[in-house]
């Protein structure tokens, strides 16, 4: 099978431990088990030939006139993908029960459940696992007509059948060809587990519409959470969803993606791994859901945040490494897998991400405000947390560092980096008085002040009249579309007006919007990259807070006609509206969410005000400090 298919023609499932991708063609193509973070069963996203997938299709004489559509049950993550020819119509689901519970498992079940509404439709089955990435050898061993298993190096890979479909050994890879009519429906079930356990009992059909049912009414159960009721419900369920599959729930660590060496640029090298925590994407994630409602996230993830603080060394060291695997485990060693070639030759294919090591002190920002929101600062151990950081940080918030967008072209005195440290002091003096808690708040409140004033002597630039990169360069950078998101300066201020108006003359096209130029700022890797989704919804949110309703609205329609079939995005729109990178990112939907909140709230306010235009109001939004005192309890911090 020689086949790349468009990054963003697939649909994730998941169970809130790992999580597998599905082509439009019924192909699983990516899945790695049993963490986000594992070596992966199959890999033919970034190698056709040495990958592996699990193909399950129907599949007609030249297809016949076959279509093929591809959509999610609503509101759950059960993917159906549904093949439709004038001799019949037939369809797979294809889900993973989710399991939020705090215990790691061994055992993950993904299941393909085949049916036929009208006519008669024959299918095809090809399981072609290919074990750490490609790397390893497997052996096979059939157990019966509807069961074998897979052998690779510590993982079994076991293979099944409800009656009806009789699996054949092809090699040391399986395949199976069978035709169903109206109203027949079989299950096909793999399951990974550690080396050497027992064969999990055959299915049946019962079983599977069993698993179904427990899958769609845990989703519809989450969902009764959430708190929006705006105008893009659809599309925001969507992102949580997708959010909630992103988060490994033993932990609550959000990852960034499900994917690794998924391109920037198709044949460039800007090819990462993305299936670890970050600190800072991880906070922005779980802010969104509790902005949305969800609080049980939100607890979890400050936990393993304080489990972090508490986990350093000695404490003159990094009270936070900027990512780590989701267990916690900070040893993340970056190597190429030359043998795999790359999506669309994009190479080097890398696992574990090099980028660990760097000092990114915006870090500190982000994970002061998902400490503190909701209250959970007012415990005990998260205070404490929270203390060693601005206690730390005090002493080293003037450093140059690597800044947000990770660059290996050395480091820089990054404006958003200063942002981020007034963010953290500035939520923890206001914390300490509004938990009554000890702390040097007249040292955090020196280096708040500090901090502001720098921002604003140095980060401004005045021929450019705009707040830029850093401060040794007139380059714009669109990570300071934050700026008034966090309450540094009002969305009205003359001078972050004129910094809204440099960036779109000179990173927006159309609707989107780059990060920054990487030919005007070089970042230590060749190649370029295409616009960046995090900061076209960051870019919607500044302007709909600065009173530019008309272009927020027309930005934020336009941005949503970018996702794919299933309302999923990667990380970048490229030169002809591809979706480049790994995918799905958690940045995006998480921007999706807080602009859609945005902009529903500024569109409630304008359409509630008397007369017309009127667009003035206080910059209370976004990463806003704390409210009310003591009583705001908390259960984890």
């Amino acid at each position: 099978m020689n086949r790349y298919p468009p990054i963003a023609e697939h649909g994730m499932v998941g169970d809130l431990q790992t999580a597998a991708l599905v082509a439009s063609d019924g192909t699983v193509d990516w899945w790695c088990t049993p963490r986000f973070d594992s070596p992966s069963l199959f890999a033919s996203l970034l190698d056709s030939e040495r990958g592996g997938y699990c193909r399950l299709a129907a599949e007609l004489p030249d297809g016949n006139g076959m279509s093929v559509r591809q959509l999610y049950l609503s509101d759950t993550a059960v993917l159906v993908t549904r093949f439709m020819a004038p001799g019949g119509v037939g369809e797979v689901a294809d889900f993973m029960v989710p399991d939020d519970s705090p215990t790691a498992s061994g055992v993950h079940r993904l299941v393909r459940v085949v049916r036929v509404v009208r006519g008669r439709m024959p299918f095809v089955l090809s399981c072609r696992p290919r074990f750490d990435y490609g790397r390893a050898p497997h052996t096979l061993a059939r157990t019966d007509e509807r069961s074998v298993i897979f052998r690779g190096p510590g993982t079994d890979l076991h293979l099944q059948s409800s009656p009806g479909v009789d699996l054949h050994p092809d090699g040391d890879d399986v395949s199976a060809r069978f035709t169903l009519s109206t109203g027949e429906a079989v299950a096909i079930v793999l399951t990974s587990t550690p080396g050497g356990e027992p064969a999990p009992p055959t299915p049946t059909l019962d079983d599977a519409a069993d698993a179904l049912e427990r899958c769609r009414a845990f989703w519809l159960s989450w969902l009764r959470s959430c708190t929006y009721r705006g105008r893009w419900q659809d599309i925001v369920n969507r992102s949580a969803i997708t959010l909630k599959l992103l988060t490994y729930a033993p932990t609550g660590a959000p990852i960034a993606a499900a994917t690794m060496g998924l391109p920037e640029q198709i044949g460039g090298e800007r090819n990462w791994d993305y299936r670890y925590t970050w600190i800072r994407d991880a906070s922005l994630s779980v802010r969104a859901l509790i902005d949305l409602g969800f609080q049980k996230e939100a607890h979890a993830f400050r936990r393993w945040l304080r489990d972090r603080i508490e986990a350093r060394t000695t404490p003159s060291a990094d009270p936070l490494q900027i990512m780590y695997r989701v267990d916690g485990d900070p040893i993340l060693s970056e190597e190429s897998l030359d043998h795999l070639e790359g999506y669309l030759g994009s190479r080097p294919v890398r696992a574990g991400n090099a980028a660990a090591d760097q000092l990114q002190l915006d870090i500190y920002g982000e994970a002061s405000d998902a400490l503190m929101v909701g209250g959970d600062i007012g415990a005990i151990r998260g205070w404490r947390a929270l203390t060693d950081v601005l206690d730390w940080l005090a002493d080293h918030w003037d450093q140059p560092d690597e800044g947000i967008w990770e660059t290996r072209g050395g480091r820089q005195n990054f404006t958003y980096s200063r942002l981020m440290t007034w963010v953290a002091f500035d939520r923890g003096v206001r914390a300490a008085t509004a938990f009554s808690r000890p702390a040097d708040t007249v040292r955090w409140t020196a280096a708040r002040d500090a901090v502001f004033r720098e921002i604003v002597g140095r980060g401004w630039h005045e021929k450019r009249r705009a707040f830029v990169q850093h401060y040794d360069t007139d380059v714009l950078d669109a990570s300071l579309l934050l700026m008034p998101k966090v309450g540094f300066l009002s969305p009205h201020d003359p001078d972050w007006l004129s910094t809204l108006d440099a960036m779109g003359e000179e990173l927006v096209s159309d609707s989107l919007v780059y990060r920054y130029d990487p030919t005007a700022s070089p970042d230590g890797l060749r190649g370029s990259e295409g616009t960046f989704n995090l900061c076209s919804f960051f870019h919607v949110e500044a302007l709909a807070r600065s009173g530019r309703l008309n272009q927020a609205r027309h930005a934020f329609d336009k941005m949503l006609t970018y996702a794919n079939h299933v309302g999923l995005f990667a990380e970048e729109i490229g030169p002809s509206g591809e979706q480049l990178g790994n995918f799905p990112q958690a940045f995006t939907h998480l921007a999706l969410v807080t602009a859609a909140m945005a902009l529903d709230e500024e569109l409630d306010k304008e359409q509630s005000r008397p007369g017309s235009g009127d667009h003035r109001h206080p910059a209370t939004h976004g990463l806003t400090p704390p409210t009310g005192g003591p009583a705001g309890g908390g259960t984890g911090g």
